[in-house]
């Protein structure tokens, strides 16, 4: 990665914010004191709360004493990204996590309640990013400057994206915006059909106020805002009952057709230390993470080490960490291998060969895996060692080179929040499912990604890797493959009706060895017990 970044500290009203992130172009800073009223005097200023701001999505705060925004017994533990991780993926059939913290074994076998740590930890983390962009927005709103008014829109953005992630998980959340200012007041409680409209009408606002396509990928630019824009509406059905399909198409069609992106030739770099803008044509925006100064057990930090072991998935063989590394947490389900690795569907009921434990009977570049002691899991609290190992993430170049901020206990690889495949593959269902392009399209479109997988040369041919005709389980599969342990599968299951019921189980699915169906209310998180408590205005979701 490349290493511009901010560590500054700022007060802001009756807040303390910190800024740390990279690709905005300022020298480190020890920590200074700027007031939200003297914002304004130094253009430098806006730029470091801004970068603030997208800190907030990725780090716990700023100083090894004390410097978490939201004070935590580990402050790494409850971060926005590896809260989200868990609670998109360990709750599916892509992960299971192997340690005894409390709630972790909830999100495994999709039994949590309103006091689930993480679902409290992520409301909290979600909530504070928003107030921090209200603050951002309201200090910032009416400048005639060509470059303020661009980083006010990115505040727009990132308050949409936490917006957005609100309405997915917790349906039903608090909504402040820059106009209730800031003070003591109980916020008022919103619903999933009136935030999809505003986050709609915001993102729409603020598309051409943004840098163009092919920018940063560590700032929010015009093709970010497509892309949140591509998602929302292609969860339209499952977030207001009406699908918006051709809506969905429509931003697709503006990213793909944009002409400033392309697939990595090399799947694999969209998870290394180089897979930022500077040299990954795919990656559209992503959580800046940097081994040097930006530093902490969090985001691809976190999933590289909670997927390591001393013994199946060591540094010295895939990801290059060294330092605080094996925490033999993470791991897949044998079902989802089923998924993974497609040219032999029932991998899963037989013995894998001794000689094939990286499942190199797939010709799928995006086959990460490793066979551990067992497939089998025998508790959901089994130790590491059972399960299926992934690797997908490394802290190394995709070429296996050491990062220029390599530092051996925190990775330099950014979390991808959008990249260039899921336009396509968002593309493919919207056309599945009505859009004008037609089922020719979607086929085309799912093609076009799986080519790059299995490396089969030009777009066009017709290799043996292409499926013949899309069905609803091969658009879910093939989403599945592209983007495990990316913090989508959860939303993608609910979306195909697969999340909850009893058509697909996976192991330990609602408690049971063989998994079972759960209730359809635990598609909608819980609003967390203690913000029920403390806030009159706020309802809980029903079922809790």
């Amino acid at each position: 990665m490349k290493t511009r970044n901010i560590i500054l500290g700022i007060v802001l009203s009756t807040l303390m914010v910190t800024s740390c992130v990279k690709d905005l172009d300022i020298t480190p800073k020890d920590p200074n004191t700027i007031l939200s009223g003297n914002l304004g005097d130094d253009p430098v200023y806006t730029k470091q709360f801004l970068a603030k701001l997208y800190a907030s999505f990725i780090i716990s705060g700023q100083g090894s004493n004390g410097g978490d925004d939201i004070a935590a017994s580990d402050g790494n533990f409850f971060t926005t990204v590896r809260a989200l991780w868990n609670v998109q993926e360990i709750t599916t059939d892509e992960a299971i996590c192997a340690w005894g913290d409390i709630g972790i074994s909830d999100l495994n076998t999709q039994t949590w309640s309103a006091t689930n740590p993480f679902l409290t930890a992520l409301y909290q983390r979600l909530g504070l990013s928003i107030t921090y962009a209200n603050q951002f927005i309201g200090a910032t709103n009416g400048s005639t400057d060509p470059t303020i008014i661009r980083y006010n829109a990115e505040a727009r953005f990132l308050r949409a994206l936490a917006y957005t992630y609100y309405m997915d998980l917790f349906a039903n959340p608090p909504f402040t915006t820059e106009a209730d200012g800031v003070g003591k007041f109980f916020p008022k409680q919103t619903d999933r059909v009136t935030l999809f409209n505003y986050i709609v009408a915001e993102l729409t606002d603020i598309e051409d106020k943004l840098s163009e396509p092919g920018s940063s990928s560590a700032q929010a630019n015009k093709a970010a805002a497509w892309m949140l824009l591509a998602r929302v509406y292609l969860n339209a059905g499952v977030y207001t009952g009406t699908p918006q399909w051709e809506n969905c198409k429509i931003y697709c069609d503006k990213v793909i057709n944009s002409g400033n992106y392309s697939l990595a030739s090399n799947y694999r770099q969209n998870f290394s230390a180089d897979n930022d803008r500077s040299t990954n044509p795919e990656m559209i925006f992503a959580y800046a993470q940097d081994g040097v100064n930006i530093q902490g057990y969090v985001g691809t930090t976190f999933i590289i080490e909670s997927s390591s072991d001393a013994r199946y998935i060591k540094a010295e063989d895939f990801h290059g960490l060294t330092n605080n590394t094996n925490w033999n947490g993470n791991r897949a389900r044998k079902q989802f291998m089923n998924v993974l690795v497609d040219t032999l569907a029932t991998y899963g009921n037989i013995a894998v060969p001794a000689n094939d434990t990286l499942f190199k009977i797939s010709k799928d570049t995006r086959v990460l895996i490793k066979m551990k002691k067992s497939m089998d899991i025998p508790s959901p609290s089994s130790s590491g060692d059972y399960g299926i190992g992934v690797y997908k993430f490394t802290a190394t170049n995709a070429d296996g080179t050491q990062a220029a901020t390599y530092n051996s206990a925190y990775a330099s690889t950014d979390f991808p929040v959008f990249r260039l495949a899921d336009a396509y593959l968002m593309r493919a269902e919207a056309n599945f499912n009505g859009a004008t392009g037609g089922a020719s399209e979607a086929l085309a479109d799912v093609n076009y990604i799986r080519d790059r997988a299995f490396h089969a040369g030009a777009f066009g041919a017709n290799p043996a890797n292409r499926i013949a005709a899309v069905t609803a389980k091969a658009l879910l599969d093939e989403r599945g493959r592209e983007f495990y342990y990316e913090a989508q599968r959860r939303t993608d299951l609910i979306r195909f009706g697969q999340f909850t019921n009893g058509t697909y189980v996976w192991a330990w699915k609602g408690g049971v060895a063989n998994g079972t169906s759960t209730s359809s209310h635990l598609n909608i998180f819980p609003i967390p017990g203690e913000e029920v408590s403390a806030n009159p205005n706020i309802k809980q979701n029903t079922g809790y």
